[in-house]
C-alpha cells in the first residue's frame, strides 16, 4: 500500500483511540498512520468493526465489506464476470445449481484394465474365435497375431526374464487399404482388456523438428491407461501408415520424417526406460514427464506399402528371365495374393532400414477382399453394417430386408473404388439417404426391401404398407 492509502493521526491524543480495542490502538500507534476503507473511505477510528486486508493493499472494513456481499446475493452477476476477480461464485440462475449452492461433479468413469494373469488369459483358439465374430476373413493374420500375443503376455505374466530372456514379439502388418488393419488391433485390444494406443507415423518427425516426438506414441499410451504407468508398460501400441517413414530415396535435404524416424523407434521397440509428456506431444520445460519402461509393450506396426507388388514381383522373375525356364513378367500380374511373398529384402528395398525390420520379428500380410467378403462384411459381424440400419428402420417399426442380388451389386461397387472395406459406408449411405428421409413421412410403412435395380439406379426399393398388398416406391 502507497503512503496515500494512510491517514497521519496525533498519537499524543487519545480521544478517538478510545474506541478502538488495546491491540488496534497499539498497532496504529506504532505505525504512526491509520488505515482507511477504499469505499467509504473512513478510517480505523472512525470505524466501529474491523479493517479487513485484501490483495494487492486494499483495505475495506467490516460493513462495507458485508454490504457487498449483500448486492451479490441480491443481483447475481454471471459466472464469468466473478471469476475474473477470482471469485468462483454460483448463482441460482444456474441449472446444475444444487439446493446447497453446489454444483453436481461429473463422475468420470476410469476404464478397467485387469491384471494380467496366465491362468485367465485367452489361448490362441480363443482369440482367434473372438476375433472371428468382429472380421471376415484374413485366417492366416488372425492366426498369427493370436500366437504372438499369446506368447507375449505369457513373458508378461510370468516374469521368466531373469531364467531365459524372451524376446518381445512385435508385428509388422501389411496390407492394402481398407483390410482390416487397424480394427483388428482395436478388436484384439477389446479381447485382452489392455490399453491401446493408435498413432499415426505420418506426424512423426526427429526430435528438435516441427511435429510430433517419438515419445508422442507413449504419450497416447498412458493417456488410455488414466495416466496409470503401471498399466501403461503393459499396453499394446499400433503405428499405422508405417510406410510413410521410409527411407527417402535421393533427398538432397535432411529426412527428419523417414529414416531418423525408425532411428529413433528402435529404443521403443526393443525395450528401454524413456521419459514420457504427460497429456503432450513433446518435450518441452512446462510439460511434466514419467518414466515408462518399454520392455512389456507391444508394438503393432501396419501399412499398405504401396508400389511394394512391384518389388516382389520383380524379384520372383529375377531368378529365371532367361531360358526355357524363364518366368514371364506378367505372370504374377492378376495375382491378388502377391504381398504374402513378402521378404525382408523386400521391405529393405522399400526404405526400411535392417535395424528397424530386426525389431519386428514377425511379418505377415493381409489378402485383398474379393466380392464373397465384401458380402460376408456386409451380413455377418455382430455390428455389420446391415444390421445398424435395420436397428435403425427398426426404431421406427419398420422392417428393412436386402436382395441377394442387391448384396452382389453392393460388393462390385465396392470393389470400383478400391478403398477396401470402408467403401460399404459410403455406398451404403448414399442410397439410404433417400429412404431414411421418406420412411418418416408414412406411419403405414410396414416393410422395405432394397433390390438390385435400385442400387444401380434403375428401379425403386419395394415397399409394403402394413396389411396391404406390395406396392413399388416412388422415389
Amino acid at each position: 500500500m502507497s503512503n496515500d492509502d494512510y491517514k497521519e493521526v496525533d498519537t499524543s491524543t487519545s480521544d478517538n483511540s478510545e474506541t478502538k480495542d488495546d491491540n488496534n490502538s497499539n498497532d496504529t500507534n506504532k505505525r504512526g498512520y491509520e488505515k482507511f476503507c477504499v469505499i467509504c473511505r473512513r478510517s480505523e477510528s472512525q470505524v466501529k468493526g474491523r479493517m479487513i486486508d485484501l490483495p494487492n493493499n486494499i483495505t475495506v472494513c467490516d460493513d462495507c465489506m458485508q454490504r457487498t456481499f449483500d448486492q451479490l446475493n441480491n443481483y447475481p452477476l454471471p459466472n464469468d464476470y466473478l471469476n475474473g476477480f477470482g471469485m468462483n461464485m454460483f448463482t441460482p440462475n444456474n441449472e446444475n445449481q444444487t439446493k446447497k449452492g453446489k454444483v453436481k461433479k461429473k463422475e468420470e468413469k476410469k476404464k478397467d484394465f485387469p491384471e494380467i494373469d496366465l491362468a485367465h488369459l485367452p489361448a490362441p483358439h480363443e482369440i482367434k474365435a473372438k476375433l472371428d465374430d468382429y472380421v471376415i476373413g484374413q485366417d492366416y493374420a488372425k492366426k498369427v497375431m493370436s500366437v504372438a500375443v499369446y506368447n507375449h503376455y505369457k513373458r508378461v505374466a510370468t516374469d521368466t526374464q531373469k531364467e531365459i530372456e524372451i524376446e518381445k514379439s512385435n508385428m509388422l502388418m501389411i496390407g492394402p487399404t481398407g483390410s482390416g488393419k487397424t480394427y483388428l488391433v482395436k478388436t484384439l485390444a477389446r479381447i485382452l482388456q489392455v490399453p491401446l494406443a493408435i498413432t499415426d507415423a505420418t506426424s512423426l518427425t526427429e526430435a528438435g523438428y516441427i511435429g510430433d516426438d517419438i515419445e508422442s506414441v507413449l504419450s497416447k499410451l498412458l493417456m488410455a491407461a488414466d495416466n496409470d504407468v503401471e498399466k501403461a508398460e503393459k499396453g499394446i501400441v499400433f503405428i499405422d501408415e508405417i510406410d510413410k517413414i521410409a527411407k527417402k530415396k535421393e533427398v538432397r535435404s535432411r529426412d527428419v520424417s523417414g529414416e531418423s524416424v525408425q532411428q529413433g523407434l528402435l529404443k521403443l521397440l526393443e525395450g528401454s526406460e524413456v521419459e514420457v509428456p504427460v497429456g503432450a506431444t513433446s518435450k518441452n520445460a512446462m510439460v511434466p514427464l514419467v518414466t515408462m519402461d518399454t520392455s512389456n509393450i507391444l508394438f503393432i506396426c501396419g501399412g499398405a506399402f504401396p508400389d511394394l507388388e512391384e518389388i516382389i514381383k520383380n524379384r520372383l522373375t529375377k531368378s529365371a528371365s532367361i531360358g526355357f525356364n524363364a518366368d514371364l513378367k506378367d505372370k504374377y500380374d492378376e495375382d491378388t495374393n502377391i504381398l504374402s511373398k513378402v521378404t525382408t529384402e523386400d521391405l529393405r528395398e522399400y526404405g526400411m532400414i535392417p535395424e528397424f525390420l530386426g525389431r519386428l520379428p514377425i511379418v505377415y500380410s493381409l489378402q485383398k477382399l474379393n466380392e464373397e467378403a465384401y458380402i460376408k462384411i456386409l451380413k455377418e459381424p455382430k455390428n455389420a453394417i446391415l444390421a445398424q440400419y435395420q436397428k435403425l428402420l427398426a426404431l421406427d417399426e419398420v422392417e428393412l430386408k436386402f436382395s441377394d442380388d442387391a448384396l452382389e451389386a453392393i460388393a462390385k461397387k465396392a470393389i470400383k473404388k478400391e478403398t477396401g472395406a470402408r467403401a460399404l459406408r459410403s455406398i451404403i449411405e448414399e442410397f439410404m439417404l433417400d429412404i431414411m428421409f421418406e420412411i418418416p413421412k408414412d406411419s403405414n410403412i410396414g416393410t422395405v426391401t432394397i433390390t438390385k435395380d435400385y442400387i444401380e439406379n434403375k428401379g425403386a426399393p419395394l415397399i409394403t404398407m402394413r396389411g396391404q398388398d406390395l406396392l413399388e416406391a416412388k422415389m
